[in-house]
């Protein structure tokens, strides 16, 4: 892993594709073990958590559905604040095992805006997935229950996260070099 440039930007690399699969593993096998005969219910947020989901969703043993929704905060490097809905959730949650997966938690206003809506259909469990939470932007009490790393307040790019679009196809994560 060496420094890449994406448009203007330049990023060093910060987690290697191998620590990710590592950890996803592990946050898989915990999951396998907490709904062993549950037949969970597993809503990826979109755009960014695609590869998290995939790939942790290979890793699922147990019974397990999978569907995705889009929501987004982001424009450029900084969130906007206003959360978009654009794919709607078409599941029955009602009884259900819910288990969200996120690319990263960092504000916390998309989770914020979206669990109320997912509490209202009254699942038996709504838990969270992250890949990545940034402990010292979270503006809201969001409880991560499945979380791969934990990382400082710092615009990250790679393995789902994007830059304007570009960067969400590496295998690792990089993090921006301020100038």
């Amino acid at each position: 892993m060496s420094v890449i440039q994406v448009n203007d930007k330049k990023f060093q690399p910060y987690i290697s594709a191998k620590e990710i699969q590592m950890r996803i593993k592990s946050l898989a096998n915990e999951i396998n073990s907490d709904y062993a005969g549950k037949r969970p219910l597993f809503i990826a947020i979109l755009n960014g958590s695609f590869m998290f989901a995939s790939d942790l969703f290979k890793e699922i043993s147990i019974d397990a559905e999978i569907c995705f929704i889009k929501l987004a905060s982001y424009k450029g490097t900084r969130s906007t604040g206003n959360v978009i809905t654009s794919i709607g959730l078409d599941e029955p949650l009602l009884n259900r095992h819910v288990i969200i997966i996120e690319d990263i938690v960092d504000t916390g206003n998309t989770l914020n805006k979206f669990l109320p809506q997912l509490y209202i259909q009254q699942p038996s469990t709504l838990k969270i997935a992250a890949l990545l939470h940034k402990p010292e932007a979270l503006q809201h009490p969001i409880v991560i229950d499945y979380l791969g790393f934990s990382v400082p307040d710092k615009f990250l790019l790679g393995f789902g996260l994007d830059f304007d679009g570009l960067g969400r196809n590496l295998a690792e994560i990089y993090q921006l070099i301020e100038e």
